[in-house]
């Protein structure tokens, strides 16, 4: 039927042309399927098909985004010449509008400038606060070993740091105890409350203490013993900077209080005033060699204290009369006020000029400042505190017969006399934000009925009532009085109290006793008015 060769079937006959044998043909296709492909395509469709997907969208997302930020920075040019465009003023259009309504803006700022209807009143940009909160409780543990009290407490000039004093106020030898200024900075981070950032002893109690009103480091304070020291706090090794040592000049008594005066002749100096039950009034002048030098002084004497109605009559025994407290007029820095052992209080003048009786032996004259004697108490009075606020010089005053007393510069006798405890108050300070708000602190802390009330802070408002506190706060545990108790004029919403059991408590007042009224000063002056007429 044919021949093989060369791998290819051949007809058997006779043989083609050469030509015929070579040419062109065009012969069909064979189609295979392959089974292998198609089922390896099929075990990897899915993971073909998942990687695809992905490698593709992340680099077209990553390629766009990078190809927008050369766009942006080519278009920032653009953008700032399109505002550039926009804040074109047209000043001819501006002035003529200014000129139509200039007399109605004037207008009504006339009237603004003549309103009443927000004076005294202070914007308040710190976050409202409904009650009062204990921030710190603070003490010096080895003081309260010994059973010292917190006799004084006071604010440095930033009012970020308090000091207070330890001392006895009741019985024990106070003329050998040892006792402590401590200072704590309440902005500090990890602040301890029973380990002070300063430590001070001394030799003597401490019964009074002042931070000096502009420069925040110094601090000075009245000793049992009737010296009078002034601390650097900035000096850790030796801070004692005056001090005026034991001199014909020292106070006899106990120092009670000390003040910092403006010195008229210095204007980068103050002197120091101090208060002693032994009835005299000294200034103090700063010293080179650390000595605090007698400049003027003052002595109550029974004889020269003007005479009222209710004041009995002196004996010659009694011719000293002891000073326990002061308080300057914020509206004439020559007055002042203070309270004495005798169950009253007295007006006076730094101005006067008559000399004391029977006072010797002081290197300076002293003279006799009282002007005026208000209506007795029915005890020794323990703290006086002028009003920053009102004109007509009205001052609070507290001790032993619990009562708060009203007064007016005025008169002799009281305004109003509020029985807050059947104990003694031994402190009485006049906020200096809030013209109707007062604190006291008392003696005691009994049940709620009448006028006893719980809690050993009393915090006032006449805006709320003139015959009951607004807030009463439990200090101290147990018995404890209350012996002193401090605004801050810096941070106002702070109160610092310390008490007999040697803790000072940083209270943070509510809003409430902090933002005053709009009409608040009007209140202050028809309570006043009211209750005089």
């Amino acid at each position: 039927h044919g021949n093989r060769r060369s791998g290819r079937w051949e007809p058997v006959g006779p043989r083609p042309p050469l030509a015929a044998m070579f040419a062109d043909r065009t012969a069909a296709g064979a189609a295979v399927e392959s089974l292998w492909r198609s089922a390896r395509s099929a075990r990897c469709e899915a993971k073909s098909c998942q990687t695809g997907k992905i490698s593709t969208a992340e680099t077209a997302v990553q390629s766009h985004t990078s190809r927008d930020a050369g766009v942006q920075t080519d278009q920032k040019k653009d953008a700032v010449q399109d505002f550039q465009q926009e804040i074109q003023v047209d000043y001819t259009s501006l002035l003529s509008f200014l000129q139509r309504v200039e007399d109605a803006v004037i207008k009504e700022l006339n009237k603004n400038w003549e309103s009443h209807a927000f004076d005294g009143f202070e914007v308040n940009w710190t976050d409202q606060n409904e009650t009062v909160l204990c921030l710190h409780t603070l003490s010096y543990p080895e003081a309260q070993d010994q059973n010292l009290q917190v006799t004084s407490v006071s604010w440095n000039a930033t009012g970020s740091v308090v000091a207070c004093s330890y001392g006895r106020l009741d019985g024990g030898d106070w003329s050998t105890e040892k006792s402590y200024v401590c200072t704590w900075n309440l902005d500090r981070r990890g602040l301890n409350p029973q380990r002070p950032d300063l430590v001070v002893d001394v030799p003597s109690s401490v019964m009074c203490l002042a931070f000096h009103p502009s420069k925040p480091s110094l601090i000075a304070g009245g000793l049992f013993s009737g010296e009078l020291v002034v601390w650097d706090t900035s000096r850790t090794e030796d801070p004692v900077i005056w001090r005026t040592g034991m001199t014909d000049d020292t106070h006899t008594d106990p120092v009670y209080q000390v003040n910092w005066l403006p010195d008229a002749k210095h204007r980068n100096h103050n002197r120091l005033l101090s208060v002693s039950t032994d009835g005299k009034i000294l200034v103090w002048r700063e010293e080179r060699d650390g000595r605090l030098a007698l400049a003027e002084g003052f002595a109550v004497v029974a004889e020269q204290v003007p005479r009222s109605a209710q004041l009995k009559k002196f004996t010659w025994g009694e011719a000293a009369v002891g000073v326990t407290s002061l308080s300057f007029s914020h509206f004439d820095p020559r007055v002042f006020v203070v309270g004495v052992e005798g169950g009253y209080s007295l007006k006076c003048s730094m101005a006067a000029e008559t000399l004391a009786l029977h006072r010797t032996g002081s290197s300076v004259p002293l003279r006799a400042p009282a002007e005026l004697a208000f209506s007795l108490q029915g005890g020794p009075v323990y703290s006086v505190s002028c009003s920053p606020f009102h004109r007509q010089n009205l001052f609070l005053s507290c001790g032993t017969d619990g009562q708060v007393h009203l007064h007016s510069m005025l008169q002799a006798e009281p305004l109003l006399s509020l029985q807050l405890s059947k104990k003694y108050l031994f402190c009485v300070r006049w906020s200096p934000v809030r013209p109707l708000v007062f604190a006291a602190a008392s003696g005691e802390g009994n049940c709620n009925k009448c006028f006893c009330f719980t809690g050993d802070v009393h915090l006032f408002d006449f805006e709320k009532s003139s015959q009951k506190p607004a807030l009463s706060i439990k200090q101290a545990a147990g018995e404890h009085p209350v012996y002193c108790v401090e605004f801050n004029t810096k941070q106002t919403r702070l109160l610092a109290a310390g008490d007999a059991a040697g803790a000072v408590r940083v209270w943070q007042l509510s809003s409430d006793f902090t933002e005053q009224g709009p009409r608040e000063m009007n209140h202050l002056e028809q309570l006043a008015s009211e209750i005089t007429d």
